[in-house]
């Protein structure tokens, strides 16, 4: 992961990235407001927004840092990073 991410959400604003969701969808949180997590798939016309719990978005990021660990991913420290600063 060379780049942090982010989306515009119409009504939220600022999102980040948290970890991939697989299947084309991304799970992303609010920067300003209180915790909301999303999960999003990018479209060719936009995006697709889905409010998901603070429970299955831990799940997907713990998901995502297993698959790290597994691979032996450059970015595991970055992702294990951003972890810790969203969920504790």
């Amino acid at each position: 992961m060379s780049a942090e991410r982010y989306l515009n959400h119409p009504t939220f604003g600022m999102l980040y990235l948290v970890a991939p969701a697989g299947e084309g969808r991304d799970v992303y949180a609010t920067l300003y407001a209180q915790k909301m997590f999303f999960l999003v798939t990018l479209q060719p016309r936009g995006a697709q927004f889905e409010v998901i719990p603070y429970l299955d978005a831990r799940h997907h990021a713990e998901i995502h840092l297993a698959r790290c660990r597994r691979e032996g991913s450059l970015d595991k420290e970055r992702w294990q990073e951003l972890f810790h600063q969203t969920f504790i």
